[in-house]
């Protein structure tokens, strides 16, 4: 159930590049049939690439820039992304999921409702929920309140795999953060 998120930045470049090039080619083409002053010369480019040998710095360096690129949009297509949609515990035949946006904001709001907490801020990762805030209370006894409270509304939603919890609070004293 857990959804991966699109590969549309890469495609989309790669889409463009190629279009850029085939207008390039297309309006190149164009301009020679009909006998206008070409953007860029048929004749200066076929030129140019049969003086160029094989072994030349130029062609070494564009070959090098070609690979990198192929293997970077390669590695973006075949690694995965952070999870977009995150499964919950199957109910009733049913299989649903939660956004990692909309787990986040539940998780954040479970935490702004403890006492004393300030600046609250969630973080998910694969393997843990980071809980980070301020508090005028004691740090401790504060941690395990969020703690306990991040965990009962994890028990609500009840996701299939469930992280572990990470708190990290700074008390606040009179002149700012200490």
């Amino acid at each position: 159930m857990t959804r991966r998120p699109r590969r549309v930045v890469p495609a989309v470049i790669v889409a463009l590049l190629l279009v850029a090039a085939a207008v390039l080619v297309a309006v190149s083409l164009i301009q020679r049939l009909t006998g206008t002053r070409e953007w860029v010369s048929y004749d200066s480019v076929a030129a140019r690439l049969h003086e160029t040998s094989w072994g030349s710095a130029w062609v070494l360096s564009a070959g090098i820039v070609v690979v990198v690129l192929g293997l970077a949009l390669l590695a973006a297509a075949a690694l995965p992304g952070k999870p977009v949609l995150l499964a919950l515990e199957p109910g009733d035949g049913d299989d649903a999921g939660i956004t990692r946006r909309s787990l986040r904001h539940a998780l954040a709001d479970a935490a702004d409702g403890v006492d004393g907490l300030e600046k609250t801020r969630v973080r998910l990762r694969r393997s843990k929920i980071h809980v980070t805030g301020h508090t005028h209370h004691s740090a401790e006894r504060t941690a395990q309140d969020v703690g306990q409270a991040v965990a009962t509304r994890l028990d609500l939603i009840k996701p299939a795999h469930v992280p572990r919890l990470r708190t990290s609070l700074r008390t606040i004293g009179p002149g700012g953060v200490r």
